[in-house]
């Protein structure tokens, strides 16, 4: 009976066709990039994610997905110590259908949790590098056509619940286009309309009102053997969110007033604030095959605007916003820009610039090295009620000392952050298992420390070094 049993079972999952898959992925990390001090020992820890997918193909038109994810700590949950394992930290990571021909249409819908990744990652990525990596609640419709494709996306980002704040919840929509053939590669389009009644930029959920748009194109492909990248985007809308990370000033300091008679309005944001801020990336690299290593190079920029003085006079809200990009695959691998509406910068702009090698010493072996020189996109000294604004530099006291800016030693600060290199060493184990090895460091200039509001006993370099074992089955 058992084994009639289990023939007949396997007899059924074979006429639903359902495939079962998953992962395995530890990774120990050693760092002191938490902190920046001297006297500080490094940080290290061992995470490991288990997935477990599960595949139904139901019939020609329907089919469900369904992934199990487990994220832990080694020791944390499930300690030694203990006599009885607390761990319980299996949940659903992904779980949607899907139907073909939606409603009669040529349009296949895409319903429930699931990631979102479109294109190279810039606004919607799964940030596959944290340990438990993003998806969204929400409902995707897709017409493909020859070589176009349209995509459009309702993403649930946040809902609250409880009395009283219904209104705050924070909603996406995207509507993506892809052109196929486009100068050597393909074309895409993006126009994403965010309605968030939370007021994201600041640090609290404030019931502000912040519905505003981004719009821009990403072209990439290959032409005269060089692999490139161009991608803009500009932002518009409401930023009333604004006045909790940089509200209306309290003093009456000559840059940083609320006294009329001066003559200078600069004293932060207020609920009319407007959003008006602007990204644009580049790359450009070459492929060397018939050389030792077959080495790759890649040159890279990247600007994101900031807030400045005159965006604060005129209360317009300068800093771009990634959305739910994968900033570890853009902004260094030792995540320290990562903030999506710029806090990690005060606010003031981010500019990327970069050097990557890729280089194949053996077979199964992969050597890579990145390196990063990142400035603000706004000056310290160009712009010094937005740095005393946002903490790089202190409130003038005295009549004499705002004219004469002897309170302000730090002026001089320029907008060059800091520089980080990043080194790995990919290895394919067999055709499942790939191990990784990677090393970084950063290397502090004065106006990180500024930024950062850190005092005593800081380290100007900080670094992360990591082992990785990733096995899927």
């Amino acid at each position: 009976m058992m084994v009639a049993a289990f023939f007949f079972g396997a007899e059924i999952a074979q006429a639903a066709d359902i495939s079962f898959s998953g992962k395995i992925r530890t990774r120990y990390e050693n760092e002191t990039k938490s902190n920046f001090k001297v006297r500080n020992a490094p940080h290290d820890f061992t995470a490991t994610q288990v997935r477990l997918n599960a595949k139904a193909n139901i019939n020609a038109d329907t089919s469900a997905f369904v992934q199990l994810q487990s994220v832990r700590i080694w020791g944390n949950g499930n300690s030694s110590l203990t006599a009885s394992d607390g761990d319980n930290s299996v949940g659903i990571h992904e779980a949607y259908f899907t139907l073909k021909n939606f409603a009669g249409f040529p349009v296949a819908a895409k319903v429930g949790r699931q990631q979102v990744v479109l294109d190279g990652h810039r606004l919607f990525g799964h940030t596959g590098w944290t340990t438990g990596a993003q998806t969204h609640d929400g409902i995707r419709l897709t017409h493909s056509h020859g070589n176009t494709s349209i995509n459009y996306g309702w993403v649930v980002a946040q809902e609250l619940t409880g009395t009283g704040v219904d209104e705050n919840d924070v909603e996406a929509h995207v509507l993506h286009t892809n052109f196929q053939g486009v100068m050597g590669g393909s074309l895409s389009t993006y126009l994403v309309f965010v309605d968030d009644d939370c007021g994201l930029i600041g640090a609290n959920c404030s019931g502000a009102q912040n519905k505003w748009f981004t719009i821009g194109a990403r072209q990439a492909g290959k032409m005269y053997g060089l692999d490139y990248r161009a991608e803009a985007y500009f932002q518009t809308g409401a930023a009333e969110g604004a006045r909790e990370a940089i509200g209306e000033a309290a003093t009456t300091s000559k840059y940083n007033n609320t006294n009329a008679a001066s003559g200078v309005h600069v004293a932060g944001y207020t609920q009319q604030t407007t959003r008006e801020a602007h990204m644009f990336g580049l790359r450009v690299g070459k492929s060397f095959k018939n050389v030792t290593w077959s080495p790759k190079i890649t040159l890279w920029y990247d600007y994101l605007s900031g807030n400045s003085d005159e965006d604060m006079n005129e209360g317009t809200w300068g800093q771009f916003d990634t959305l739910f990009d994968t900033g570890h695959k853009f902004y260094g691998f030792m995540d320290l820009f990562l903030n999506g509406q710029g806090s990690a910068v005060n606010y003031m702009g981010l500019q990327d610039f970069a050097v990557k090698l890729v280089m194949k010493p053996a077979p199964k072996w992969t050597l890579k090295a990145d390196i990063h020189n990142f400035r603000l996109a706004e000056t310290v000294g160009g712009n010094p009620s937005m740095s005393i604004r946002t903490g790089i530099l202190g409130v003038c006291s005295s009549a004499v000392d705002q004219d004469t800016w002897t309170c302000q030693g730090d002026r001089g600060l320029g907008n060059e952050i800091g520089s980080e290199v990043d080194l790995t060493l990919v290895h394919k184990y067999n055709a499942n298992t790939k191990l990784v090895f990677g090393y970084s460091t950063f290397m502090a200039e004065t106006l990180w420390h500024s930024l950062k509001g850190t005092t005593g006993g800081n380290a100007n370099t900080a670094r992360w070094l990591y082992v990785m074992a990733d096995v899927k089955f």
